[in-house]
């Protein structure tokens, strides 16, 4: 039997119209869909017909119900040796922090033909949707993205805090709700400006859509406060406070 075809789909943010045409194309042509709890997975019929095709929830919810990534794999490999057309869905973009590029290297070692198709990532669509740009002409030049999904100090992190609060620019964070107090106060610490503007973007680009301002120092306790909750993205930096006065 000849081997399926496995193609990487970015799904965006959260609302299925930020899915990209080539990503949709993939969709309508796969005969297996594994898709993750971010992007437009919750909304796959709405959009797509779905007679025919075995849809499987994988997702991987930050501290919570997971499927492990080994487990992926192997249906990855599964699907596709069984000569079925295979779309992992992800949310955001597939190579931004969303193991794309593992999976891909899973695809090869096993032979299989896979492709990306590339997403719009939740490190620049969630602010834009609170209305805060992550660079703007005059104000920032430069932005970072960095998961926040280990803390300062972690023994695995790869992040170096302290030089982050330093570069200047807009900073990024995602994956770090859990995280927020520990590095809005390493940040700080490092040398950002305490009254620096910030915010928050739950669930950005649905329905259920938040979003608070606040500073580097009062972040923490007013996500604390308003019970913020993954997923969501922060960003500390001068542009949202032009989004918070407009």
């Amino acid at each position: 039997m000849k081997n399926g075809h496995i193609t990487l789909v970015g799904g965006g943010p959260g609302a299925w119209d930020l899915l990209t045409i080539r990503g949709l194309r993939a969709l309508e042509a796969a005969d297996v869909i594994l898709a993750d709890h971010l992007g437009p997975a919750s909304e796959l019929s709405q959009f797509l017909d779905l007679d025919g095709k075995e849809v499987l929830d994988v997702a991987k919810l930050p501290y919570g119900r997971q499927v492990a990534q080994e487990c992926i794999n192997e249906l990855l490999v599964q699907y596709a040796r069984e000569g079925k057309r295979v779309v992992r869905l992800k949310g955001g973009d597939p190579y931004v922090f969303g193991r794309g590029f593992e999976e891909l290297q899973v695809c090869a070692a096993a032979g299989l033909e896979c492709s990306v198709v590339p997403g719009v990532t939740s490190a620049v669509s969630v602010p834009a949707a609170a209305g805060v740009p992550v660079t703007q002409r005059g104000v920032t030049h430069a932005f970072t993205v960095v998961s926040g999904h280990l803390a300062p100090g972690h023994a695995k992190s790869l992040v170096d805090w302290g030089a982050l609060a330093k570069v200047g620019g807009t900073i990024v964070v995602v994956m770090g709700v859990r995280n927020v107090h520990a590095i809005a106060s390493a940040l700080v610490a490092a040398g950002l400006d305490p009254q620096c503007p910030a915010a928050v973007i739950q669930e950005g680009e649905t329905a259920a859509q938040r979003v608070f301002f606040a500073t580097a120092e009062t972040l923490a306790n007013v996500m604390e406060e308003h019970s913020v909750t993954n997923p969501a993205v922060y960003v500390f930096g001068e542009v949202a406070g032009l989004a918070h006065a407009g």
